[in-house]
């Protein structure tokens, strides 16, 4: 699948965009500016964008705990997200989401989840809508979630009614703080995912062109009335489990090698600029209007309103 230069620089702006996010988020946490658990998503910024890159505002996404990336890369206002981590009325959620439960149903956000595993039935409820309008279903999971008993669930039944959903496997090789040579018995994600009757295959989640083509031709697959399918995406997070988390579990110089060996973002700019698809001065400049943005973010999210004891119940409950 051959892409536009309007196309590429989209795709890095859209990493370039949850990089600077998840950084500015790492630091404002420290200085005491947000409160709250906050799960960060940089390192595999090449996973959420190659994905989201071929879905229309119909097209469904459900996502973790750790969603940010997923939310920028489906079309999620970046300055309402910021203002919904900080706690403001003005955020995508009015400030009830905080970090971990940011949806935007407009743009076919269904929303992140802090329970481990708990999204995949939600997709497959999204998928029979999909089946029916000719959309797609896409669930965000990792290396835990693949072995929770609502996933399994949910795949089988993806099968047996055949519907258009993508179980997206994350793997970044830890489940919280556990090892995923440990705590995966079966061969390996894809495997298992095949076992269930679907097409299940294994892409470079470093790289965003691996994970671009094979979701494309993914999605074709699903659409095209064949029921479900799985990929595994081999990536790695650059920050813990948690913000505060002291990565005790990490072997040593771990986190200095995959920063310089396996950061998408240095591979995305070296592919394309030894192949003469973009110049190193675009993507600098998409550099410097990134940060413009995130600065913007933060201004506007430290100033914003905040809601009133008399917003605790409003869009909570449903009156029928």
């Amino acid at each position: 699948m051959q892409l536009s230069r309007e196309a590429l620089i989209r795709a890095y702006r859209q990493m370039k965009t949850i990089r600077m996010f998840e950084e500015r988020l790492h630091d404002e946490i420290a200085l005491g500016e947000i409160a709250g658990f906050t799960h960060l998503y940089a390192g595999q910024e090449a996973c959420a964008v190659g994905v989201c890159e071929h879905l229309d505002p119909t097209d469904y996404i459900i996502s973790t705990h750790r969603g940010h990336g997923h939310c920028i890369a489906k079309g999620c206002d970046v300055i309402a997200m910021m203002k919904e981590i900080y706690g403001s009325s003005e955020g995508l959620c009015e400030g009830k989401s905080g970090s971990m439960h940011i949806a935007d149903v407009g743009v076919g956000m269904l929303g992140a989840n802090g329970i481990v595993g708990a999204g995949a039935p939600i997709a497959v409820g999204a998928g029979i809508t999909a089946k029916s309008n000719g959309t797609v279903s896409i669930c965000f999971s990792g290396d835990g979630a693949c072995n929770q008993g609502t996933t399994f669930e949910a795949m089988n039944m993806a099968v047996v009614l055949k519907l258009p959903v993508i179980f997206v496997f994350e793997n970044n090789h830890y489940s919280e703080h556990t090892g995923e040579a440990y705590a995966v018995g079966a061969e390996s994600m894809t495997a298992r995912s095949a076992a269930f009757g679907m097409k299940a295959i294994k892409a470079n989640g470093i790289d965003f062109f691996d994970v671009y083509q094979a979701m494309g031709e993914l999605i074709e697959y699903c659409k095209a009335g064949n029921g479900p399918a799985s990929i595994e995406l081999d990536c790695e997070r650059f920050y813990g489990h948690f913000e505060g988390d002291p990565q005790r579990y990490r072997g040593d110089g771990e986190l200095d090698r995959i920063r310089e060996e396996r950061d998408c973002l240095k591979t995305f700019r070296t592919k394309v600029t030894e192949a003469k698809l973009l110049e190193g001065a675009e993507l600098d400049t998409v550099d410097s209007e990134v940060a413009d943005l995130i600065d913007r973010a933060v201004a506007q999210s430290k100033t914003a309103t905040r809601p009133t004891a008399e917003d605790v119940t409003t869009n909570v409950y449903i009156s029928y």
